[in-house]
């Protein structure tokens, strides 16, 4: 028997970077904790964020994952799509190259993320606002629950 759930919330609003969201993430997972082997889907509702995994430790890491982001697509560019101001075309591109989503592996009632890993919001407008995000997850329930 697999046991599927799904939740819809909204992450708090932050300002443009890498945001460490791992525990605001896993606050809206309820049921996770009846999953012994399972998968948990994460999908961004919005085109100028994204999400992505990464290291968890190191608050450098973020500052220059955006560094690398800006450099990659910066404002800059000759961009044809201005309407929403000059952040929003290259939050378009930055949301693309990260994704809108994630697949992470439940174990035991938790998220399977590595010693390291940290769930990330890419926050790519200066003023995004808070962001929704649909959680789906599914899995053999553990010997307890079933």
């Amino acid at each position: 028997m697999t046991a599927w759930f799904q939740t819809q919330f909204a992450l708090q609003a932050q300002t443009r970077g890498f945001h460490l969201v791992t525990r605001e993430v896993v606050s809206y997972l309820d049921e996770i904790d009846r999953i012994q082997t399972g998968l948990l889907h994460l999908f961004m509702q919005h085109t100028s964020a994204s999400l992505t995994i990464n290291e968890n430790a190191d608050p450098d890491v973020r500052v220059d994952m955006e560094t690398a982001a800006n450099i990659i697509c910066p404002e800059s560019m000759p961009f044809i799509h201005t309407c929403e101001g000059p952040d929003d075309m290259p939050a378009h591109v930055k949301a693309s190259f990260f994704g809108a989503n994630l697949t992470i592996p439940i174990a035991n009632g938790r998220l399977a993320l590595g010693t390291w890993q940290g769930i990330y919001l890419c926050e790519h407008r200066n003023h995004g606002g808070s962001r929704r995000v649909v959680a789906t997850w599914h899995g053999q329930p553990k010997a307890s629950e079933r």
